[in-house]
């Protein structure tokens, strides 16, 4: 007989995605599970890489602590050297007062972290229970899982998909998908070079493909390769040693001897996205909903955004605090920029094919790369820092749908920032100086349970009197644009109670 449980949230799927969920929705005081398949963290490399704005938000919520490390008073804007189609000179830049522009951190570190702050939260995460079913009910969905001690049965008011690529969730809730075919084959590896083998760390491209070397501890050689010839004939094969030397090889124009595997794999451009995140109440987050050609590690990134911008909004809706607007802003914002990443890998991947006919175009790039203002486009592109969320109104602020810079601020308590603020997870109504406070305040009484208000000092860094602003960031309303009461109550519903204040 199944085992019952009743939640708010299920999550299916435990990796770095699904447990920034589960933090988000625990840390609001929203009943959560999470069903992971695998029984422990898996230690396969995958990404590295956490990008710029990922970085900015995930600090915002506090989900970052011992990783990152956030510029004081005084401190001058930073820039990490990147690349764009394997051609180097991109340089990722934040304001000051930001984290590093790049967070090199393994995936496994990350999902350790993230699953150890969703504990202490307050989330149950049922590490080797496999879902099987997804199921909608009258005012819920039914999950059911297979366990170490058999069947699992849940009962749930949400149900987020966080489970992958090959997501359980988005087959069996009847997601439709568009998709990219594969062009080209990749594969990757950890081995052991022979005598003479050696390569130098970096990306190396032939007449007939790419090779990028990285060296690991133990000796090891991690490997990864791109053949733009077409994509795999035997995909759903498992790689052999022989084969990755053989095209390590061919690419390479040498032999190139290799021994001991630590793991192999291969993959392709195959991309996808489904053309809605949310039905009903089942959500998609990370690669359940987006898959592309892991080229300039984008991919946890994007995922980890789609978790925070999720997560609060879906914490907000169980709580009763928001309506199902805010709700549907989720796919409204998230789709867009999935496509977006979707769009600049397939550029990289076109760019980076090996025919002398593509050696202008990859010498113009490398030139505006090294010009330094023109890479600004695909800096801030690659960082996810272009990023303009769409405006809740026709008459809105240009401060609308923006991302709100760490700033110093002075209020009553003394002096602060713009992330100590918002770590409590509440949005934040900033009044500055009496003209941003008269009128506002009052405007914002209703939603006193929900909101934090703060009056700061005017300054320079933000010329304006009054922003509203997410628990990730960006900003939902300024003076100047439409009527707070209305956006308030588009996201957070119907006004009540009293203003408190700060």
């Amino acid at each position: 007989m199944a085992r019952e449980l009743h939640v708010d949230v299920v999550v299916v799927g435990g990796g770095p995605v699904g447990m920034v969920v589960a933090c988000e929705l625990a840390g609001y005081g929203v009943s959560t599970v999470v069903f992971e398949a695998r029984a422990s963290v898996s230690g396969r490399p995958r990404a590295t890489t956490l990008h710029a704005r990922t970085v900015q938000c995930l600090v915002r919520r506090g989900h970052l602590g011992g990783l990152a490390s956030v510029g004081g008073p005084g401190s001058a804007p930073a820039s990490s050297p990147f690349h764009f189609a394997g051609i180097p000179g991109l340089a990722i830049s934040v304001p000051a007062m930001e984290p590093e522009p790049v967070l090199k951190c393994s995936q496994e570190e990350l999902e350790r972290h993230f699953e150890e702050r969703a504990r202490t939260a307050g989330a149950r995460i049922l590490r080797g229970h496999r879902v099987t079913e997804v199921r909608p009910e009258r005012d819920g969905v039914r999950i059911t899982a297979e366990g170490p001690h058999g069947p699992v049965s849940c009962a749930a008011r949400y149900v987020v998909g966080a489970d992958g690529a090959r997501s359980t969730v988005r087959e069996r809730s009847g997601f439709v998908s568009d998709s990219y075919p594969a062009t080209v084959s990749a594969m990757a590896g950890d081995v052991r070079l022979g005598e003479g083998a050696a390569m130098g760390a970096g990306w190396h491209r032939t007449p007939r493909g790419w090779i990028v070397a990285k060296d690991i501890p133990g000796g090891r050689t991690r490997l990864r390769i791109l053949d733009c010839a077409g994509p795999h004939g035997d995909r759903g094969q498992p790689l052999t040693l022989e084969e990755l030397r053989e095209e390590v090889s061919r690419i390479a124009g040498r032999d190139i001897p290799m021994a001991a595997p630590q793991w192999l794999s291969r993959f392709s451009d195959f991309s996808r996205l489904v053309r809605s995140y949310r039905s009903g109440r089942v959500l998609l987050a990370g690669d359940a909903a987006h898959v592309h050609f892991p080229i300039g590690g984008q991919g946890l990134s994007t995922g980890l955004l789609d978790a925070v911008n999720l997560g609060w909004k879906l914490a907000f809706t169980v709580r009763g605090e928001a309506g199902e607007d805010l709700l549907d802003s989720y796919d409204l914002e998230r789709r867009p920029a999935a496509q977006r990443v979707i769009d600049n890998t397939r550029a990289q991947v076109a760019l980076m094919r090996p025919g002398p006919e593509l050696d202008p175009l990859r010498a113009l790039f490398g030139e505006l790369l090294a010009g330094g203002a023109e890479s600004g486009v695909l800096s801030a592109m690659i960082s996810a820092q272009d990023t303009v969320l769409p405006a809740h109104a026709p008459r809105s602020s240009s401060w609308e749908g923006r991302f709100l810079p760490n700033v110093g601020l002075t209020t009553a308590r003394g002096r602060t920032d713009v992330i100590g603020l918002l770590r409590e997870g509440r949005p934040l109504l900033l009044l500055l100086g009496e003209q941003g406070r008269s009128g506002y305040e009052g405007q914002a009484r209703g939603w006193a349970g929900v909101l934090r208000v703060v009056r700061a000092e005017p300054g320079p860094d933000i010329p304006c009197d009054a922003l509203l602003v997410r628990p990730d960031g960006y900003v939902a309303w300024a003076a100047g644009g439409a009527d707070l009461t209305a956006v308030l109550t588009a996201c957070f519903g119907s006004p009540v109670g009293v203003d408190a204040g700060l």
